[in-house]
Parts: structure tokens; sequence; C-alpha cells
């Protein structure tokens, strides 16, 4: 009896404590790691949206004492193949959510399938994978965008003219809808002729240089659709564009960006939030992962066009989206 009831306080004893050390780990907030991989590091955009997603997982994490992380595993450069082995990577490390703007979704849909199969969620921003099984996407209606950068250049052009169109890495998903959206608003235009669509490397130098390079290859080119703003991230084509002869409109409007519409080279702008891919994708996620909510599947992003007449005021929003390089002129 003696032997029994050593052991049962002995049993009781240990219980004790193992409740008490689970008591002890419930204390602790939940960490909620998000590995972010957009398409490219040396991106400004990218950079931007980054700044959103550490926001946001500051302020999430306190209002519900979680512990939020973002877990940057950009490339620096755009290729799908990386992006995918990023993604395992990310699972085989611990990561609980993957947030992912696609180079290439051919290439990525497969280790997003791979990722959600094995028990981790990705949701999509910026260029999505549709075909895969991602919770949600978050970005601007592409073929909409391409649709805007048009119709303003047209306006600006008076209907008449031959555009060329600056458009990235040729196997991204939301610039090819981007062309698209180009190539349809452009039919509307009996006086607007397409030269034809240029591909590039999506850095500031190579996107300029093409831009430098079509115009001297063809001079009847009087016009840009750009559907994204990277030749614009470099002070090179403040000088090397001909005002006289060219007018261009932009996707994207961040601090680089400016000087062009303050200097009248780019009269119009249409400005992607970047910072919000970062704060409403991981507002999303916590929604979805850490809440257990219901979320929309596509979550639609609104263009914001910057001209001089709103400079000042875009200038402002950026400034309040934590950029320290907006010009103290703006």
């Amino acid at each position: 009896m003696r032997i029994c009831a050593s052991l049962l306080l002995t049993l009781y004893v240990l219980i004790g404590l193992g409740c008490g050390a689970k008591e002890e780990a419930t204390d602790r907030p939940e960490t909620l790691t998000i590995s972010m991989i957009a398409k490219s590091s040396t991106n400004p955009v990218f950079l931007s949206a980054r700044t959103g997603a550490e926001a946001a997982a500051e302020i999430l994490s306190k209002q519900h004492d979680i512990d939020i992380i973002i877990d940057w595993r950009t490339p620096p450069t755009e290729d799908g193949q990386i992006q995918a082995q990023r993604i395992a990577q990310a699972v085989n490390e611990g990561a609980d959510v993957i947030l992912i703007s696609c180079s290439d979704a051919a290439k990525v849909t497969g280790a997003i399938n791979d990722a959600v199969d094995r028990g981790v969620p990705v949701m999509t921003f910026d260029s999505d994978a549709p075909d895969s099984k991602r919770f949600a996407y978050y970005g601007v209606d592409d073929l909409k965008t391409g649709q805007l950068v048009m119709a303003e250049l047209s306006k600006q052009m008076d209907g008449t003219g031959s555009v060329a169109i600056l458009a990235g890495n040729q196997n991204a998903p939301n610039l090819r809808k981007r062309v698209e959206g180009v190539k349809q608003e452009a039919a509307k235009y009996p006086g607007i002729n397409i030269i034809d669509t240029f591909y590039h490397i999506e850095t500031p130098q190579d996107a300029a240089a093409e831009v430098v390079r079509v115009n001297n290859a063809y001079p009847a080119v009087n016009g840009w659709a750009m559907v994204g703003g990277w030749a614009l991230f470099t002070k090179t084509l403040l000088t090397d564009i001909d005002q006289e002869r060219m007018t261009v409109v932009s996707v994207d409007a961040l601090p680089q960006e400016l000087p062009y519409v303050k200097q009248g080279v780019v009269p119009v702008l249409w400005a992607q939030p970047t910072y919000l891919w970062g704060y409403v994708s991981v507002e999303t996620i916590v929604n979805k992962v850490h809440l257990r909510m219901d979320v929309q599947e596509i979550n639609p992003m609104e263009l914001v066009k910057v001209t001089n007449e709103n400079l000042a005021e875009w200038a402002q929003q950026l400034r309040d989206w934590g950029f320290t390089d907006v010009p103290d002129e703006y």
C-alpha cells in the first residue's frame, strides 16, 4: 500500500508538472511565419511590398497577441524555377504560409500545390497562379490596367501615332495580360499603330537601355505604353527621351519615378499602391490562417492616377507609408 501510495503521489506530481508546463507554453504568443517570395529583390516595387508586409506584421502581432514573422525569400532577379525551389525550402524549414508574386505561373504551380498538399496555405499577390491551389490573390485587374495605360496614352497623343509596348518578363502572366489590354484598347483608335512589344530583364538599367535601343531602331515610335515602371526607376530617360517627339504613360509611381511627372516627361503614371501588396496580403493571411475567417479568393487593388495636379498628395501618401526617399520638393 505504501508503495502504491508513493507511486500515485509521484504520478500526481508529474501530471501536475506537465499541466503547469502546458499552461506556460500556451502563455507564449503563437508564431506565424510567412515566407514572402516576390519576383525580384532589386525591384523597388517589391521592396515597398516588403515594407508593407512588415508594417502589417508589427501591428497585427500586437493586435492579436501573436508573433508574425516575415521571412523574405525573394531571389535577386526574376526566375520562376528558383521561386519554386524557395517555396519547397520554406515548407521544409517550417513556414506556416507562403506569399508569392509569380514570375512564371507554369513553373511555380506545382510547387504551390505541393505546399498546400503538405499543409502550408499559399496566397499570391501582384502576379497570380490561377490554376494552382492558392487560397487568395490580391492585385490589380491586369487586363484593365493595360487598357487604362493605352486609353490615357491615346488621349495624350490625340489618337494618332506609333506606339511601342515595354513589357518586362515575357513569362510573367500579369504582364502578358497587361500587354493584351494595351492591344485591345489600341484597336479602338484607328490612328494608333502598335509597332511591337519589347521584353527585357526587369532591372532599371536594362529597361532604360531597351527604350533607348528601340527609339534609335524605330524612328517612327512616338509613344510608349509601359506596363511596368522599370525604366523610370533610373534618371537616364529624363534626358534620353525627346519630349518633343515622345509621349509616355506608365504603370507604377514610386519616389524614383516622380521626377518624370514633375518635369513633364511622363504626364500620367498609373500607380499600384505596392505597399498594400504586403500590408493587405498579411491582413488576409491572418484572417484566413489565424482567425479562421472566410476570405475572398480574388481581392482587387485599385490603381491611382498620378499627374502633376495630385503629385504632392501622392508624394505625401508615399511618405505616410514609410518611404524615406520622397524628394522634399514634392
